[in-house]
């Protein structure tokens, strides 16, 4: 297809999808509108513009196929109580003198194993906010604390977006996810650090946080073992991990729903496998619906000079070549205020300009790195979900996007220095 598109058309389709995401017109449906527009005004007419939509959005099937299986995985997790397990074991482990640690590292696991970064954070908000008001900590340390862990466990997870990163650079999922292993730790101990000193500061205001709208003796349904609940993501994980290992390569699209049976046979819940995979499927059919959405504006994005031209700015500034992973990541993530979204633009727009400055596998990792600085902003689910989730006003959520930007900078960065610097 020869068809070129002019930047300003690009940026101005991407544009109006912002615009239309942030008056909460459905983001799918901003995204086909925001790429029309681009299409057009970047002199692509009518019918070159809907022949590029399409393209952009076949481009991305296999990797919304292998997304729409991971839900079986996800939905084991969350509907068997799985998940509940898995961080309610973490945190009675480490304890409350350690309870920031393992506040962070639960949600870090929870969306390391594959449950989304939204539905990790509500999962361990409720053992949060009792452990807030046994310790005395506010609300704004605790939600900052469960932020930082699933920024951490976004870079090493079997998530959409790793998948969709892996799938437009052509890596391993596996090898994708061992990739962003430093940096998740590095996000960790900052997070540890960072919320302490804030819990610390509050410590000094002698000030009694009001937690007299929690429920202590909320009635609790029985959750399966830990090994039960571990067993699936854990065999999954494994089995990902054959082909950098041993060379033997089982697809996401097998060894995500082969480790969710496997968890509910450990479990004695197979009986249930249509419930859980129902709602697992219904999970991530937004997902896959709002990738459609997007790869018809990453479709404009790529058949663009954008990609040239944002080098040429890179030039300009006198900035090394292999930031256009991390600035794209962060640039995409931001404008669809999701990591999916956001890394399914990039990856799909820049990785063959990243690949030809650096191998595929350090491209993919920084970029992927940086599609959560700015995924929580506003105008996504992440922001009000999380909100919701710790009954945060609005207001005082919006004074934690500092904290947010912080963290997942540090995350980026760190994979920057490892992936762009010294490897």
């Amino acid at each position: 297809m020869d068809i070129t598109i002019t930047t300003l058309g690009a940026l101005l389709g991407l544009a109006v999808a912002i615009i239309l995401i942030i008056k909460k017109i459905e983001p799918s449906y901003s995204m086909i509108a925001g790429a029309f527009v681009g299409g057009i005004v970047g002199g692509a007419g009518i019918e070159g513009t809907v022949a590029v939509m399409i393209e952009g959005a076949q481009g991305i099937m296999p990797a919304i196929l292998r997304i729409l299986t991971s839900g079986i995985l996800a939905g084991v997790l969350i509907e068997s109580g799985a998940a509940n397990k898995i961080a309610e074991k973490i945190i009675s482990i480490l304890g409350e003198k350690r309870a920031l640690l393992s506040l962070a590292l639960a949600t870090m696991i929870l969306t390391a194993v594959g449950v989304f970064g939204d539905v990790a954070i509500i999962t361990v908000a409720p053992i949060a906010l009792v452990i807030g008001k046994k310790i005395n900590c506010s609300k704004f340390v605790l939600l900052a604390t469960l932020m930082g862990g699933e920024k951490a466990g976004m870079v090493i997870s079997p998530n959409p977006n790793t998948i969709a990163a892996a799938e437009n650079f052509g890596v391993d999922l596996s090898a994708l996810m061992m990739a962003g292993l430093i940096p998740a730790i590095v996000g960790l101990i900052f997070t540890v650090i960072i919320c302490t000193y804030l819990a610390k500061r509050e410590s000094r205001k002698n000030v009694v946080y009001d937690y007299s709208d929690l429920d202590d003796n909320q009635s609790k349904t029985q959750l399966p073992s830990f090994f039960g609940s571990i067993i699936g993501p854990l065999l999954a994980v494994v089995l990902l991990m054959l082909r950098p290992i041993c060379g033997i390569n089982i697809d996401p699209l097998i060894a995500l729903p082969f480790g969710a049976i496997v968890g509910l046979l450990c479990m004695g819940q197979i009986n249930k496998f249509r419930e859980y995979f129902s709602f697992g499927l219904g999970k991530m059919m937004p997902v896959a619906i709002l990738l459609i959405g997007t790869g018809t504006i990453s479709g404009i994005i790529k058949t663009s000079n954008f990609q040239n031209d944002m080098i040429l700015v890179l030039e300009a500034l006198k900035l090394p070549a292999f930031l256009l992973a991390p600035v794209s990541g962060i640039v995409m993530a931001a404008a669809t205020a999701s990591s999916s979204a956001g890394a399914t633009i990039a990856s799909v727009t820049f990785a063959e300009q990243i690949t030809m400055v650096v191998p595929a596998i350090n491209g993919a990792a920084m970029l992927h790195a940086g599609t959560i600085v700015l995924d929580s902003l506003p105008h996504g689910s992440v922001f009000h979900a999380s909100a919701g989730a710790m009954e945060m006003p609005i207001k005082e959520r919006m004074r934690l996007l500092p904290i947010d930007m912080i963290l997942g900078f540090i995350i980026v960065l760190t994979s920057t220095i490892v992936y762009g610097v010294f490897i």
